[in-house]
């Protein structure tokens, strides 16, 4: 699928060629008109910036006409420019008078002395079984931008051009134009949607069991406050993602981990953990575990839900994955609620990563008294989802290009692995590559041991290339170093490629062997 210079290196005209759909090709067309027009908003927006000192406060500014006409640019140019300044509060629009210089700002409050609250905060951790102070270093990790011309191969979200963008516009808008679009939801979510999700998970599950939420993270949040109380145990794979560890420490719950191999969960040590700890909840990933890839086999799948039923616990099913698989998967398991007849699974899934960080869409799935005390959970934290989002996921889901979109997703999604696979392998031999899933969006790799993985990372972005560290994967002391990389937030393979280039060298500074270390004989 990928173009290949003389040198081997993959050519960027190249990537999306040949075997991509129009409709891809469309996409990213769609994407660079975008970022086109942006520039030209912020380059407008910032010249009238400029120019504002001209104006007395309360003067009208230039017509938009006017605008067109100086700056060579559309209209739609001049009134998100114009936006964008009446949202920094530097001028005021009024419709049919045109834009206005906006009075002077008043001086700022002075800054008072927030020290108090130091006191205040280790005061309530005296009192609490477990602190729920916050560490999301390893959430913000893969949330926040690298520095201009760092390859970033450890974020959780698709780049724009791997995104349904005309998809998600065109649903929002037909969305809008639904009678009653503006009006309050149902608590529980629109029921379409609800019959949805329902369908898509199976077995006994229907929409009265289906609970619509702000995305995975904010399911997660309300399936662990409600399951268990501040202070009590809940089991979790190891390694497992690090936005349910966070979650879990804000609730004052105490995560216990339980080892992951190929196979998923190992589950005598999971009986085990249920003994050990008392505990009532175990988390897991089944398909596509985040971050080592497994899959949950069919033999330990019915082990799992025995275990717990005996234990009397609660399984929470985090299938975030399961619209990421790649085109060589294979069939895949189905999810573990629809295989669980006694209401042992709690079930959360969301359409964010197949589509765009912002549509925060997803579910909760139970059965039994415990949907009750979810859906309150869900009303006290959110009310309910705002329903445009909804009834524009509905738009999305039900157009002929979601299929299409999802079926080109797992081309790309595995070319793209195959392509950090084999530069992992050439370029990087010292790591550990175990297992190559066939879903999700990254790969797991063990340093050797011994590494200073914080050192990795850091040396990494110095020369170019954002990784995930392993160390907030962990609950509890890692067995090994380790690192994530994702391939699903660059632009193009040749990213995938320059950016395992520039971690070689990371790796070549940090991980060479030091001489003093080495035996007496070879120095």
């Amino acid at each position: 699928m990928t173009g290949r210079s003389a040198g081997g290196v993959p050519t960027a005209p190249e990537t999306f060629g040949r075997s991509v759909t129009a409709t891809r090709l469309c996409s990213i067309a769609l994407f660079c008109a975008l970022m086109q027009q942006s520039s030209s908003v912020s380059e407008l927006a910032k010249q009238l910036r400029s120019e504002l000192n001209r104006y007395s406060p309360g003067e009208k500014l230039p017509s938009s006409r006017s605008l067109v006409d100086r700056f060579k640019v559309s209209p739609v140019t001049v009134s998100r420019a114009l936006a964008q300044l009446a949202a920094e509060g530097l001028v005021v629009t009024r419709p049919g008078a045109g834009a206005f210089r906006a009075e002077a700002r008043p001086a700022a409050a002075p800054v008072g002395d927030t020290s108090w609250q130091e006191v205040a905060l280790s005061a309530d951790a005296a009192t609490e079984v477990v602190p729920r102070a916050v560490d999301a270093a390893g959430v913000l990790v893969t949330l926040s931008p690298p520095p201009p011309g760092v390859i970033e191969l450890n974020t959780g979200y698709l780049h724009p051009v791997l995104q349904p963008g005309a998809a998600l516009s065109a649903a929002l808008a037909r969305a809008g134009r639904r009678p009653g679009a503006w009006a309050k939801p149902p608590v529980d979510g629109l029921p379409e949607l609800r019959e949805w999700f329902a369908r898509g998970i199976g077995g006994a599950i229907s929409a009265s069991d289906v609970l619509i939420t702000f995305g995975g993270q904010s399911a997660l949040t309300t399936a662990l406050r409600a399951l268990a109380p501040p202070g009590a145990p809940v089991l979790v794979e190891s390694p497992t993602y690090p936005g349910m560890l966070a979650i879990a420490r804000a609730a004052g719950l105490r995560p216990v981990p339980v080892p992951v191999d190929r196979d998923g969960v190992r589950p005598e040590l999971l009986a085990q953990a249920f003994r050990a700890t008392g505990a009532r909840l175990f988390v897991c990933q089944p398909l596509f575990q985040n971050p080592t890839g497994a899959v949950l086999s069919a033999d330990r799948r019915p082990e799992v839900l025995r275990i717990a039923r005996e234990a009397g616990a609660f399984v929470v099913e985090d299938d975030f994955v399961r619209r990421l698989v790649h085109d060589d998967a294979g069939p895949l398991p189905r999810p573990l609620a629809s295989d669980d007849p006694d209401g042992v699974v709690v079930h959360v899934c969301s359409l964010t990563k197949a589509t765009s960080p912002s549509l925060r869409i997803g579910c909760l799935a139970a059965r039994g008294p415990v949907l009750e005390r979810l859906r309150a959970i869900q009303v006290v934290d959110h009310l309910f989802v705002p329903r445009p989002l909804q009834e524009a996921t509905l738009e999305l889901v039900g157009s002929p290009a979601w299929p299409r979109h999802l079926r080109t997703l797992a081309g790309e999604l595995r070319a793209r692995r195959d392509i950090l696979a084999a530069a992992v392998t050439t370029e990087l031999p010292g790591l550990d590559l175990t297992h190559i899933p066939a879903g999700g969006y990254h790969l797991w790799l063990r340093l050797p041991d011994g590494s200073d993985e914080t050192a990795l990372v850091t040396g990494a972005l110095r020369a170019g290339v954002a990784v995930a560290p392993g160390r907030p994967y962990f609950s509890a002391e890692p067995p090994a170093p380790h690192i994530r990389l994702s391939f699903v937030g660059v632009a193009s393979s040749a990213e995938i490629t320059e950016g395992v280039r520039r971690l070689k060298a990371a790796c070549d500074e940090v991980l060479a062997p030091n001489p003093l270390d080495a035996p007496a004989s070879d120095l």
